[in-house]
């Protein structure tokens, strides 16, 4: 490939094509250019992305495949205890937030490709010690429980794709990627708990291991033809170095959030049908759980769009108010026993997650921008390109972290529901408890974010920078 000197930017610009070698790895990459981006870099930044959001979405498919098992296990046999069925469907939530972690960083230090292939291959395991449990009945429940464990496989997923998708799109313009990215997979829970019912009624509940297989091995096909590594992201990050990260303001701050949007997401997404029946028995809740889930999926892109427009921060500090009204309605809604405004204001909490899902993940990368600009020279091009570099780095990492400790969050928020539930036989304190937590989210925001501080002779936020 030819490099080109551009000496108004005094920088180089790409050629017609970036650089690749070795198959499908692409060495030279600079999206925040704008002649590189509008002449390649759009292209393949867009065909990355659609076979990335086919691996999370079946990630998110596996790894809710118990939480509608547990409805069936009697029908092969197994007869369980409530406490069991709920640490069949609680097991998998933890593990899939631990796996965030780890799958953070495997882009890194394998390329974004290749960890997608391996991670979409995994998803076969579960799948396939599915249906061995389903086939043998009498397999003890220690056992049960390490199977339901391995869909947590799924749950990792999220935190790769993300961090790898990061790299692909230009820093001012990662909002509605990541939001795309994000609703993907995030629409396999809603995919799930539509599609298994009707599924397990025709040809009973192994089929619930086996309609995934064939759609797993085309992901990993497709990436192999499809996807790219970037060889500038693949560079592996030290235990010191993601100590750091982790221990980061800005991280702790978006992970704290995070609980507040994705936790919330995820939580009620695994609670709504528990929740439905506990307050609405005469309701077949299986015929509307799935409705939570699909609409915070469709509202992720939006707010992804919207904090594009207007500013992560801002939607964000919005976004928590608009949550603590809807769970308002909802505790009104369980005083009044009207199931119509409690479906409406529980789809109107689901949607505001799925916007703030988005609004964060736009601010995470203009968070490290930000900060990286902020100590450098921005006359000298050659600093703020190694700070843009490190910025991006650093904030693919800040995702994978934040997604992690935002999955847990939607297990704080199902044991919330659950203790509310056995102490008081409603759900009304934990209701309580949610708009608390959704005010001091929304006053985080602002003090972090959009409160004005003094700097030199003037008064400026984070948000007004870009946040």
């Amino acid at each position: 490939m030819t490099v080109l000197t551009d000496p108004g930017r005094g920088r180089a610009a790409a050629a017609a094509t970036p650089e690749t070698k070795g198959g499908r790895w692409i060495d030279h990459w600079e999206p925040d250019d704008e002649g590189f981006w509008a002449r390649t870099g759009r292209r393949v930044a867009a065909r990355n992305l659609v076979f990335s959001i086919l691996t999370e979405h079946l990630g998110f498919c596996v790894w809710l495949l118990w939480s509608i098992a547990v409805l069936n296990l009697n029908s092969v046999g197994m007869q369980l205890s409530v406490g069991q069925v709920l640490w069949l469907t609680t097991l998998p939530n933890l593990v899939g937030a631990a796996m965030r972690i780890p799958y953070t960083f495997a882009p890194a230090r394998f390329g974004g490709r290749n960890w997608t292939i391996v991670s979409a291959l995994l998803l076969v395991v579960p799948c396939g010690l599915f249906v061995y449990a389903i086939e043998n009945p009498d397999i003890p429940y220690w056992a049960l429980l390490v199977i339901a464990a391995t869909t947590g496989l799924g749950g990792g997923n999220f935190a790769s794709s993300m961090a790898n998708i990061t790299h692909f799109y230009p820093a001012d313009r990662q909002g509605l990627p990541l939001g795309l990215n994000a609703a993907g997979g995030n629409l396999g829970t809603s995919v799930t708990q539509l599609a298994m019912p009707p599924l397990i009624v025709a040809f009973g509940l192994v089929a619930v291991g086996w309609v995934w297989m064939p759609f797993i091995l085309l992901a990993a096909v497709c990436a192999y033809f499809f996807m790219n590594n970037l060889r500038q992201a693949t560079s592996a990050y030290t235990l010191r170095e993601m100590g750091a990260i982790c221990r980061q303001p800005q991280t702790v701050v978006m992970s704290v959030l995070y609980i507040g949007t994705f936790g919330s997401f995820i939580g009620y997404s695994f609670s709504f049908g528990v929740l439905i029946k506990s307050q609405f028995p005469d309701i077949k809740g299986a015929d509307f759980i799935w409705l939570g889930a699909f609409a915070g999926s469709l509202a992720r892109p939006l707010g992804g769009w919207l904090a594009d427009r207007f500013g992560g921060a801002r939607v964000t500090a919005v976004d928590f108010l608009l949550m603590a009204a809807g769970i308002g309605a909802v505790a009104a809604a369980v005083r009044a026993g009207s199931w119509p405004l409690f479906l409406a204001a529980f789809l109107l909490v689901f949607v505001t997650t799925g916007i703030g899902n988005g609004s964060t993940y736009k601010m995470i990368p203009a968070i490290f921008k930000t900060k990286a600009l902020e100590r450098v020279d921005t006359a000298d091009p050659a600093a703020v390109a190694r700070a843009m570099a490190t910025a991006r780095r650093n904030a693919a990492a800040a995702i994978g972290i934040t997604s992690s400790v935002g999955a847990f969050g939607g297990v704080l928020i199902q044991q919330s529901f659950r203790i509310s539930l056995e102490e008081t036989s409603g759900i009304g304190p934990a209701l309580v408890g949610l708009t608390v937590f959704y005010g001091l989210c929304m006053l985080l925001t602002w003090a972090v974010y959009l409160r004005k501080v003094r700097v030199g002779d003037t008064r400026t936020s984070l948000a007004q920078a870009g946040v």
